[in-house]
């Protein structure tokens, strides 16, 4: 079954969940590593979900003699991870959860590695009204039409981003007209066109489930924070003076990614749309320097 009907079908947090976490090996010393041993990496699942990490992981490997276990957990997840000693590296998008981790020590040498925006997508109908809106004035739409919302209610990157919407735009959101699933983003997307309700996703995830109904109803900011939907993704290796992991081959990963991988970023498509842009380079024209927004600090 390929990754889009597996994802359609059950998605990918819930089950992927249980695989077990250790620490990687590596065969080098502090100035570098042979090319032997497995990288364990804690990430986003919405990274996962997407299908990148299957583009850019072979390139790795085939070039380090190195093998990568991939543990898609969520932000929140992933930073516990690797706050445990867990894992050697993590992928994530939440800065403030990131600048928290990197603060009590656990994490060092965060690099942003690509960005995408995300989406409130809905039932095609609409019923709160919400198309065209910004995101603020969407999330109050909602909430005042009581219109059924899906929340991932995991701490993830998303689940972070949308707590942030809701205080942007003065909501409490509560009743049951408000629901969590405690689950992946396929998963809840899945849950969503289910129930005929809105949700935040990021826009690769969405590209390669596309449930049934939904439909992006707001995917820009209209009258808002123009970071209000941008979404960006962070390689954060776990700290070796904390804790036993294979660093060296952490940082080769990140070199990857930041290196040689950024084509592939570029260049990963859903069904012929764009679903990454690599940051890093201040040749690239449409490169943005991350500026938190009020509300983020």
């Amino acid at each position: 079954m390929d990754r889009r009907r597996y994802l359609q079908a059950v998605g990918v947090g819930g089950t992927l969940a249980l695989a077990g976490c250790t620490a990687g090996s590596s065969e080098g010393n502090a100035a570098g590593f042979d090319g032997a041993g497995t990288l364990s990496l804690a990430t986003a699942t919405t990274a996962y979900d997407s299908g990148l990490l299957d583009a850019v992981v072979p390139g790795f490997e085939e070039a380090f003699g190195a093998s990568v276990r991939t543990l898609p957990r969520g932000t929140g997840g992933s930073l516990e991870t690797a706050r445990n000693g867990d894992c050697d590296l993590v992928i994530v998008h939440a800065r403030p959860l990131e600048d928290r981790f990197l603060r009590s020590g656990h994490g060092l040498n965060r690099r942003g590695l690509m960005v995408n925006d995300f989406l409130l997508v809905g039932p095609t109908d609409d019923p709160a009204g919400i198309a065209g809106s910004g995101p603020r004035a969407a999330f109050r739409a909602i909430a005042e039409a009581e219109a059924a919302f899906v929340s991932r209610g995991d701490r993830s990157g998303t689940h972070i981003r949308e707590q942030r919407i809701w205080e942007a735009a003065g909501v409490d959101p509560g009743g049951d007209w408000y629901r969590e699933t405690g689950q992946g983003m396929g998963d809840t997307l899945a849950v969503a066109e289910g129930l005929g309700a809105y949700t935040l996703t990021d826009r690769g995830t969405f590209l390669t489930v596309r449930e049934g109904s939904l439909t992006p109803h707001v995917d820009r900011g209209i009258d808002d924070p123009p970071a209000l939907l941008r979404n960006e993704y962070a390689a954060i290796p776990t700290n070796p003076a904390r804790h036993d992991v294979a660093y060296p081959l952490a940082m080769a990963f990140v070199g990857h990614l930041t290196g040689p991988a950024r084509s592939t970023i570029a260049e990963f498509r859903v069904d012929g749309e764009r679903a990454f842009r690599p940051l890093g380079a201040r040749e690239d024209p449409n490169f943005e320097q991350y500026v938190p927004s009020d509300w983020e600090r």
